[in-house]
């Protein structure tokens, strides 16, 4: 008898937590690590936020609640849901989670069963391909393209469904790649899924990143289109836009009161219920006018570390790096400084046992960390699944200005230090 349930084999992770060992082990040895791999703002809880739930529990408000989340809560998701999208919701299809990504198990649990097919963007936020494998699903990745700044079509879309199409994730803005489909996009997408997909299939649109978008873009949401509300989970939370990453508080707004009853009593057998002075914060953070101008402040330094980071990669033999509209990451293609330091070369002529668990943004990857300081995320840590020659790391600019600067300083280095690679490849300590 095994100790663990062979389905565990198929639960995948989020490398942006494991890498925290790495880091530690670096800081061990004395390097002073560069921080450009968790996707959390580098800004504390607004105090007007903050405040009220320090208030709410001084008043003893720490006791069970509704386990779809308080009412006041969902009533201004919903009114906001309802404003900015032009269309309807109602309190009581929404459900408060603990943080947004349990949302993604849920709608797995709800609506997919095994030998569905399951399409969602690659790169992207790796917890959607991890459940899609958990649960028996048939993963279909939809390969998002430099040359396309990270968007699809929705041609890529449809040649992607098949009478088996169970769920589609959309992440707009994107992790990791800052992508932000346009209008257009999301009009011809929509038109695509009313014509090819039965009514029961589900639209999962992760909307986390929705207030951080540059350039003056306005979010905009699968769901606002026609036929599309009815098919679309729109799910999203406080960790980003409000700086709430510890506090776990996030949201999904379903199609159906039905569905959200279902969403329900996942809560009840999973969680029971979310701290209720969390969600009084978070109302906070829905009703205060002063979420706005702290919301605004955050952006604006995200943009200005952006207009700073892009061009300072692009500058650097070897790496091109498309401009983001939104997030706060890059996600640059070190395809050429992987050959200029002769990476590429050295994969094919590593041991069989260490190539099958490593591959050249890997390298890359543990390159930066132990030899020059610079932690990132690697290509497969948004996607496995037909990845292989897709060479790329991820940056997150959630971190000041002095930091980026010295960080792509580093990078700038590595990428031109084929004999410093070499030497690292050679001490085989640290290759995956």
């Amino acid at each position: 008898m095994n100790l663990f349930a062979v389905r565990l084999k198929a639960l995948g992770s989020e490398n942006a937590f494991k890498i925290v060992e790495n880091i530690q082990e670096c800081l061990s040895l004395g390097i002073d690590v560069i921080r450009l791999n968790i996707g959390e703002p580098d800004f504390d809880t607004p105090a007007h936020i903050a405040r009220v739930g320090v208030e709410q529990m001084q008043k003893g408000n720490t006791h069970y609640c509704h386990p779809a989340g308080i009412l006041p809560l969902r009533e201004a998701v919903a009114e906001q849901l309802s404003q900015t999208r032009g269309i309807t919701v109602d309190p009581e299809q929404v459900v408060v989670t603990i943080g947004a990504k349990p949302t993604i198990s849920y709608a797995m649990i709800a609506y997919v069963n095994e030998g569905d097919e399951v399409i969602y963007p690659s790169p992207g936020f790796p917890i959607y391909e991890s459940w899609v494998s958990f649960f028996g699903a048939k993963a279909v990745p939809l390969h998002l393209e430099e040359k396309r700044d990270f968007r699809f079509t929705a041609d890529d879309l449809e040649k992607l469904i098949t009478p088996k199409t169970k769920m589609i994730f959309i992440n707009s803005p994107s992790n990791p790649t800052g992508s932000v489909l346009t209008a257009g996009d999301l009009e011809g997408i929509a038109e695509v899924i009313r014509r090819k997909c039965s009514p029961a299939v589900r639209i999962y649109s992760d909307e986390i990143y929705e207030h951080v978008l540059f350039d003056g873009l306005k979010h905009k949401s699968i769901a606002s289109y026609p036929g599309m509300q009815e098919r679309t989970l729109i799910c999203s939370g406080h960790s980003k836009t409000y700086a709430m990453t510890g506090w776990r508080l996030g949201f999904a707004a379903l199609p159906t009161k039905v569905e959200a009853e279902v969403f329900k009593n996942l809560n009840i057998n999973i969680v029971s219920c979310v701290p209720p002075f969390i969600q009084e914060a978070g109302r906070e953070a829905y009703e205060s006018p002063s979420s706005e101008a702290s919301i605004r402040t955050m952006v604006t330094k995200f943009q200005e570390r952006r207009d700073y980071a892009v061009p300072a990669l692009n500058a650097i033999p070897g790496i091109t790096c498309a401009m983001p509209q939104g997030a706060f990451y890059l996600f640059p293609n070190i395809e050429g400084a992987c050959r200029n330091i002769g990476m590429l070369e050295v994969m094919d002529k590593l041991p069989g046992d260490i190539r099958a668990k490593t591959f050249p943004s890997k390298l890359f990857q543990m390159f930066l960390l132990y030899r020059y300081g610079v932690a990132t995320m690697d290509r497969k840590s948004f996607g496995q699944v037909g990845a292989d020659g897709k060479h790329f790391i991820r940056l997150s600019i959630a971190s000041s200005i002095e930091s980026i600067k010295e960080g792509i300083h580093r990078i700038s280095m590595a990428a031109q230090d084929r004999a410093g690679f070499a030497t690292f490849i050679d001490e085989a300590k640290h290759l995956y």
